[in-house]
């Protein structure tokens, strides 16, 4: 009895040190100073352009993140939406610079 209880620590102690170690989780890259600004400072006209790109373009579809897609393929796309959305002029530019602005 003794020699099963034995036998059976020696295997336990046996597949412990076999086990593998846990490191330390990696610390995710920490963004630059020019993207962690951009990412919180807006001026009021982007902040806007981000409020209307937000409420009038989610009423019909997800919202795209504007690095989806490059400024030149944006051009159409909010040429497009803007009759669908029924804005003007003034407040697709200011769509339009918040998108230029996170790309």
């Amino acid at each position: 009895m003794k020699a099963k209880i034995l036998i059976l620590a020696a295997v336990v102690l046996l597949l412990a040190s076999c086990s593998t170690k846990k490191s330390a989780p990696a610390t995710p890259a920490t963004p630059t100073v020019t993207e962690a600004a951009k990412a919180t400072e807006l001026t009021p006209e982007l902040a806007e352009g981000k409020n209307l790109y937000e409420n009038s373009c989610a009423r019909c579809h997800k919202l795209f993140e504007p690095k989806k897609f490059t400024q030149e393929e944006w051009k159409p796309i909010l040429v497009k939406m803007q009759k669908k959305a029924k804005l003007d002029d003034t407040q697709m530019a200011s769509i339009s610079n918040y998108i230029t602005s996170q790309l």
